[in-house]
């Protein structure tokens, strides 16, 4: 997956669910409303400082804006009892 288009789908879904605009967001973070068009349509490719920064702005944590929504696979499978011979 591309991540400048995970991390902007992101950006993007939680800017929503917090009520704000694009406008807003551009207040509350310091970045300009095209920065925040720009990366929320994957044509931006944000340093690890800017998505750290962008989360702080949204109240979320930075790994949270890199999440690709899929839960993650531990490769883990459930232990087995001991059968009795």
């Amino acid at each position: 997956m591309d991540m400048r288009k995970l991390v902007g789908r992101n950006v993007r879904r939680i800017r929503q669910r917090s009520g704000l605009t694009q406008e807003q967001f551009a207040d509350v973070s310091g970045f300009s409303q095209q920065y925040i068009s720009g990366l929320e349509s994957g044509n931006r490719n944000p340093t690890i400082i800017t998505i750290y920064e962008l989360a702080q702005a949204l109240g979320v944590g930075h790994l949270e804006l890199l999440a690709s929504g899929s839960p993650p696979k531990s490769g883990r499978t459930k232990a087995r009892r001991p059968t009795a011979r």
